[in-house]
C-alpha cells in the first residue's frame, strides 16, 4: 500500500437504512477504518458517525475496494451481524476484472492464506501454516487480455480474492499490492462487492443489497 493517502471526497451512497442496520455503497480508495496516524484518520466509519452517531463496524473492505457494507446501528444488531459473518451465513459477491483469459469458466480455488510478514500487509498462500480459504468463480465474459468474472468468497480471510486471483495467475487489474505493473493502466482496481445477503438482525428475515459495478 503506498503512503500517499488521498480517499475521494463526496457523499456515501446510502443503499439502506433502519433502526438496527445501515447498508452503504463505500467508494474505492477510502479506508473502512482509520489507519494509524493522523493522515489515515478519514474513513468510511468516521463519515458515518456524523450522519448515524450509534454506527457500528461489523465486517471490512480493502482500502482499494468498493461495493456493499453493512454496519450495525445497536449493540444488538453488531452482536447478530458478527455471528452470521463469524458462522459464514452471509453470502458476498463480488465482480472482478483480471488478467487474461481465466479458465476453466467456473471453479474453486482451495488455498490456505497467511500475512506475509516481511512484506505485510501483504498475504500469501501457505500449505503449512496458512487458515483455509476458499473462494468460488464464475466467469462473465473473457478476452485474451482480461476476464470479468464472479467471485464468491466462502470464508474471509484478508486479501483473499486478491491472493486468489493471482495464485491462479490471473490478477485482478489494478491492484496496487498484486498486480503492482497494472495499476498505472487503470483509474482504480477492479474489485466491487456487488452484493450482500444477510439475516436481518430484527426478526431473521433475508435481506439482500446490491450496488452495480461502477467499471
Amino acid at each position: 500500500m503506498s503512503d500517499s493517502y488521498s480517499p475521494p471526497s463526496g457523499d456515501i451512497p446510502v443503499l439502506h437504512a433502519d433502526h438496527e442496520i445501515l447498508v452503504v455503497n463505500k467508494p474505492a480508495g477510502l479506508l473502512s477504518v482509520p489507519g494509524k496516524g493522523a493522515h489515515l484518520a478519514d474513513c468510511l466509519i468516521a463519515r458515518l458517525e456524523r450522519a448515524f452517531p450509534t454506527v457500528r463496524l461489523v465486517h471490512r473492505l480493502d482500502r482499494d475496494t468498493s461495493g456493499v457494507m453493512v454496519f450495525a446501528l445497536t449493540a444488538h444488531a453488531q452482536k447478530r451481524l458478527g455471528q452470521q459473518f463469524e458462522a459464514r451465513k452471509t453470502k458476498k459477491t463480488y465482480i472482478a476484472r483480471v488478467a487474461g483469459r481465466l479458465e476453466p469458466k467456473t471453479g474453486t480455488v482451495d488455498l490456505p492464506l497467511i500475512v506475509d510478514w516481511p512484506n505485510r500487509p501483504l498475504q500469501k498462500v501457505d500449505h503449512e501454516t496458512g487458515k483455509p480459504a476458499l473462494t468460488e468463480y464464475r466467469v462473465m465474459k473473457a478476452s485474451d487480455a482480461e476476464s470479468r468474472v464472479r467471485l464468491h468468497p466462502l470464508t474471509g480471510r484478508s486479501h483473499q480474492l486478491r491472493v486468489h486471483m493471482l495464485a491462479l495467475g490471473h490478477p485482478i487489474l489494478g491492484d496496487p499490492l498484486y498486480a503492482p505493473g497494472t495499476a498505472a493502466d487503470y483509474p482504480r482496481m477492479m474489485l466491487h462487492a456487488e452484493e450482500l445477503r444477510l439475516h436481518h438482525p430484527d426478526g431473521g428475515a433475508g435481506v439482500k443489497f446490491r450496488a452495480k459495478a461502477p467499471f
